[in-house]
C-alpha cells in the first residue's frame, strides 16, 4: 500500500497561486497514474487532475483547465499541482491518490487517503 502525504495548502487571495505536493512512500509510485482530488465542505470528493505514470498525458476537469497544472517527479516519488488564478470555488481539502480512468473521468484506485491539504481562497 502506498502512503501519501499532501502539503502546500494554505490561505490565498483570489487570483493568486499555490503549489501542492504529494509525496508517496513507495517506489511503485513511478508506475502508477496519479490524480488530485478535492472535497469542498458539504460536497462529495471530486476528481481534479490526473497524470499518467510517465508524465506523457494529463487530464483536468473543465473548471480548472488553463489554471491548474499537474506534474510529477518519479525520482522523488512526488506529484505536484500548480494552482494559478485560484477562485473561491477552489476552496477545498485536496488529496492525491493513484488514479484510474472511470466512466469518462478518473477515480481513485483505492479508498485509502492521506490527510489532505486545505486550500482556502478568499474573495
Amino acid at each position: 500500500q502506498v502512503q501519501l502525504v499532501e502539503s502546500g495548502g494554505g490561505l490565498v487571495q483570489a487570483g493568486g497561486s499555490l503549489r501542492l505536493s504529494c509525496a508517496a512512500s513507495r517506489r511503485a509510485f513511478s508506475i502508477l497514474n496519479m490524480g488530485w482530488f478535492r472535497q469542498a465542505p458539504g460536497k462529495e470528493r471530486e476528481f481534479v487532475a490526473a497524470i499518467t505514470w510517465d508524465g506523457s498525458s494529463t487530464y483536468y476537469i473543465d473548471s480548472v483547465k488553463g489554471r491548474f497544472t499537474i506534474s510529477r517527479e518519479n525520482a522523488k516519488n512526488t506529484v505536484y499541482l500548480q494552482m494559478n488564478i485560484v477562485k473561491p470555488e477552489d476552496t477545498a481539502v485536496y488529496y492525491c491518490n493513484a488514479a484510474i480512468p472511470k466512466g469518462g473521468t478518473w477515480g481513485p484506485i483505492t479508498n485509502s487517503w492521506g490527510q489532505g491539504t486545505q486550500v482556502t481562497v478568499s474573495s
